[in-house]
């Protein structure tokens, strides 16, 4: 890791502002969040806000690690416009296949539902009750129209796997592994584990497909543009 850059600092600025300010003003997570397109709060610009929200300490610390120590990298090769519009799309990506992926959740449940006999009015009743009211089958229909989004995640991971692109041999640490791992190694074994815990569903409270949607568009951006570096493609 070198000397961090300025578009990488703002950004870290930026999160950190909005983590503090959600921590003391209430409506903010509310109004900044990425709710689900369907519920009642959501609005057009959590599709940006919701990239520096976050759901706790934790969650941030390890997201604003990752953008400083991939992100001045990147930045240094790319510039600051184009860096810009990669953290963009990574993050538009990640809530898009997200977004997908909750849309086919909730209108399967409703599309059950109205099979079993369920009328709309219960329908809703259902959807406003607390989670720990709902039966098990019926939690990640609630999960898809309740439960906002948040985090940089999405495009953290599309610098991530550019920087494997770019520097498939650097070697990384996993934090419960006393050894480290070639990049090209790592960022392929994360987003594994991100698949199967997508698929299975087994890990909630994670927006896995996020992640997912922030590495495929990262990876097709940064492939296109390390292919086409030196010729008339080439921007600034």
């Amino acid at each position: 890791m070198g000397r961090i850059t300025e578009t990488v600092k703002i950004l870290l600025i930026i999160n950190i502002i909005f983590f503090l300010g959600s921590q003391f003003v209430e409506v903010a997570y509310l109004y900044f969040s990425m709710w689900f397109p369907e519920n009642e709060n959501f609005k057009i610009w959590q599709i940006f806000t919701h990239m520096f929200m976050h759901g706790g300490f934790m969650h941030i610390l390890f997201n604003m690690y990752g953008l400083y120590a991939f992100g001045s990298a990147m930045e240094n090769i790319w510039g600051q416009k184009r860096f810009l519009f990669f953290y963009f799309s990574a993050g538009l990506g990640a809530v898009g296949l997200q977004a997908l992926l909750s849309y086919y959740t909730y209108n399967s449940g409703i599309q059950d539902l109205l099979e079993l006999g369920a009328s709309q009015a219960q329908i809703d009743e259902l959807l406003e009750l607390p989670l720990g009211y709902v039966r098990e089958e019926w939690q990640n229909f609630w999960r898809s129209y309740n439960s906002p989004m948040v985090g940089a995640s999405g495009a953290i991971y599309g610098i991530l796997v550019a920087f494997g692109i770019y520097y498939p041999n650097s070697e990384l640490m996993l934090i419960f592994l006393p050894f480290p791992i070639k990049a090209k190694y790592f960022i392929p074994i994360m987003i594994a584990g991100d698949l199967f815990f997508g698929i299975s569903g087994t890990s909630t409270g994670i927006a896995h497909w996020a992640h997912i949607g922030g590495a495929v568009i990262g990876f097709i951006i940064a492939v296109y543009w390390k292919k086409n570096s030196f010729n008339d493609k080439r921007w600034y």
